[in-house]
């Protein structure tokens, strides 16, 4: 006897990320842990994060809240003192390069002016 398989219907991609982590396993702890995340690489203190997720201990919240590599990047060429060296470094190269060009840039319009 031949077996008969039913057709399934293609099921529709979900509208939103979160639509799609639904029903898996591991999806609430990472949606805890990207919020927390997020809240904390926008400015939000460790102890609202702390008392939002009902943790007890700080040490448990700070699990979740461990910076981005991206927010350490950003960090660094903002303060180190060494970026703030090489900005200025561009800086002062920049500034000598416009006046190198103004200079070249006279010159040639002193050259075009017709000897009187």
């Amino acid at each position: 006897m031949a077996r008969v398989e039913k057709k399934r219907k293609p099921q529709a991609a979900p509208a939103t990320p979160l639509e799609a982590l639904m029903g898996k396993g591991g999806a609430c702890h990472l949606f805890r842990h990207t919020m927390a995340t997020l809240m904390h690489e926008n400015g939000a203190d460790i102890r609202h994060i702390q008392a939002i997720l009902g943790h007890e201990d700080i040490r448990t919240t700070q699990i979740y809240t461990q910076v981005a590599i991206r927010a350490l990047q950003q960090i660094h060429a903002a303060t180190h003192p060494a970026e703030a060296r090489n900005t200025i470094q561009a800086a002062r190269t920049a500034a000598e390069r416009e006046g190198l060009l103004a200079a070249l840039q006279a010159e040639t319009e002193e050259d075009e002016e017709p000897s009187g």
